[in-house]
């Protein structure tokens, strides 16, 4: 393994998801570049956030994403900044993901890396989070949020939440960031025909796990105001386990209670097959279907 290349998976989110000419240059970084590779970035009006998605050698990929993130610290402005989708920083959150001869130890360590120098450089208050997390709070992504870019500077006066790295002062403009490691996780959106954001978050709030819901499954309401209607979105964090067709029927089954019916799903991002065949497997109902019956995985044999 030692000679082998290693290979890890950055998800770098940034809070500009309306202005393309600013979304080309905060992306730029990752094209052209030996030993990384630039996979898909999805922007969402709506979330105003577009989420980028890159491969590559550890090394590589930490200074790409460390570029870019001085690009966004340059080009957004929290303070001008409104969008459906909760968020605390410019970057707002920096996970790393072991792909291939990596381990979770490295990930955590190159998170660290990343949140180290990005801070000095850019003078970004960082936290981190999941698997890199300095205290069992800062596990949750959605508690180290909590307050988002106009309550962080209040957030800060408690010692419990002093930033893991850069100063104890938000930045003005960028806000704060959180830098973290984590397994894959799948961004998978519902989208119901109801305006009403207040019955799409109690729907939310019931697939959740921390309202009561389903394991691995983070949830919020959220208004897709161009289109009329409103939308459950998820973050799967280990579809292995909750898988995806779970977390549809549950949205649609707490739908049903409102008078609410689905009207289609979205996939943010990559998602590994597995987490399709699995809900192609449960809605078509195929009998013992394994993933070598996938014509593409035989080719790459």
């Amino acid at each position: 393994m030692a000679n082998e290349k290693k290979i890890i998976e950055c998800v770098p989110n940034f809070s500009e998801g309306r202005d393309l000419d600013k979304i080309e240059k905060i992306v730029n970084p990752f094209r052209g570049k030996d030993n990384v590779k630039l996979l898909d970035y999805s922007r969402d009006e709506d979330h105003n956030r577009v989420v980028v998605t890159v491969v590559g050698e550890p090394e590589a990929v930490k200074n790409a994403v460390i570029e870019a993130m001085g690009i966004a610290v340059e080009l957004i402005d929290l303070r001008k900044h409104e969008g459906q989708h909760p968020r605390m920083g410019a970057i707002d959150v920096v996970p790393f993901i072991p792909i291939k001869n990596v381990t979770m130890e490295e990930a955590i360590a190159l998170a660290k890396e990343v949140a180290k120098e990005a801070s000095e450089k850019y003078n970004l208050p960082i936290y981190l989070y999941e698997k890199a997390a300095s205290t069992p709070a800062r596990e949750n992504l959605a508690n180290v949020r909590k307050g988002e870019f106009e309550g962080m500077e209040e957030k800060f006066k408690n010692p419990e939440w002093k930033p893991d790295f850069g100063p104890d002062i938000v930045h003005e403009s960028a806000g704060v960031t959180a830098v973290g490691a984590r397994m894959p996780l799948v961004a998978f959106n519902v989208n119901l025909d109801t305006p009403n954001l207040q019955i799409t978050d109690k729907i939310a709030k019931n697939v959740r796990f921390i309202g009561g819901g389903l394991r691995f499954c983070k949830a919020m309401g959220v208004e897709l105001k161009e289109r009329g209607i409103t939308q459950v979105s998820m973050n799967m964090t280990d579809y292995s386990k909750t898988a995806l067709y779970r977390a549809f029927e549950m949205v649609k089954m707490e739908a049903k209670r409102y008078g609410v019916n689905v009207v289609g799903s979205e996939v943010i991002g990559l998602v590994p097959m597995q987490a399709l065949v699995d809900s192609a497997v449960y809605y078509m109902g195929i009998e013992d279907f394994s993933m070598d019956q996938i014509l593409e995985n035989r080719l790459m044999e």
